[in-house]
């Protein structure tokens, strides 16, 4: 699933490419989409700006109009040039926003809704939202607080809770903890405010990091990422214990561990020498 880095990066540019541009085109899979573009289109209508919450992509359009939509596994966003051959294949659109410039493309989106700001803010998935570890409003002492209301029995899955922070996934959840020198397996009331602060901080700065990486589109760096990766580096040589199970720790050389758990038996790796 990608993570805040990868939709605050798809967002903002789609807001470079699309932000103040007249709507030529739209095309959609979903009867929902297509019923509000049929008794209001639109076509003709200005993108206002596009930006994220967390894991929510939002496309404002002029006239109190909002296209939410998220990622969840398989979904992405691609900008084209008018004319330009597509990289997947049509069978997998789902959303099209066209302007005279540029051809916004969205691929197996599983979740589109058109909203008002005001029904935005009211939706749940986004009403109880977290604060996004990368917004420049971002609070620590409100997220802290958050992490502890909403704890979800260990810190691996707090931390996961998009009601306490958004923007963290499986891998910036492993890697986080994995620098910040925390058994993800933890109860969140074992851990003290320092060292819960101390994640928070962590996690912040390895999500910036990659959205300011050049090399932030060619897969999620914490290991070398923060300085140089290697030419031709795969995953493996980018991050710290992420999808290396069974291999040496980078540090002390004890084997990376894997589990799957919580409600979603979602997976997480984690040195055992923690």
């Amino acid at each position: 699933m990608p993570e805040g880095d990868t939709i605050f990066r798809t967002a903002r540019t789609l807001q470079r490419a699309l932000g103040g541009q007249l709507v030529t085109r739209f095309e959609s899979v979903f009867p929902a989409l297509t019923r509000v573009h049929e008794d209001a289109p639109i076509i003709g209508r200005t993108i206002d700006r596009v930006d994220s919450v967390g894991k929510h992509l939002l496309i404002h359009f002029s006239g109190d109009l909002v296209l939410r939509t998220h990622m969840r596994m398989s979904g992405s966003w691609h900008i084209y040039r008018p004319g330009e051959a597509w990289q997947r294949p049509p069978i997998d659109m789902r959303i099209v926003i066209a302007t005279d410039q540029f051809v916004a493309v969205a691929f197996n989106v599983p979740i589109a809704e058109f909203e008002t700001e005001h029904t935005l803010h009211r939706h749940e998935a986004i009403g109880s939202i977290g604060p996004d570890l990368l917004s420049d409003t971002f609070d620590p002492d409100d997220a802290l607080q958050r992490l502890r209301a909403h704890d979800a029995g260990d810190i691996a899955e707090t931390l996961l809770n998009q009601r306490a922070m958004s923007g963290i996934g499986n891998i910036f959840k492993s890697e986080t903890l994995f620098v910040a020198g925390i058994n993800p397996f933890t109860p969140v009331p074992a851990l003290s405010d320092a060292e819960l602060r101390e994640i928070i901080r962590i996690a912040q700065r390895l999500l910036k990091a990659n959205v300011s990486s050049s090399r932030a589109g060619g897969g999620i760096t914490t290991y070398n990422g923060l300085r140089s990766a290697r030419p031709g580096a795969d995953n493996d040589d980018r991050v710290w214990v992420y999808s290396r199970s069974g291999q040496r720790c980078r540090k002390c050389g004890t084997r990376i561990a894997y589990r799957k758990h919580g409600p979603y038996a979602r997976g997480t790796y984690w040195c055992p020498a923690l």
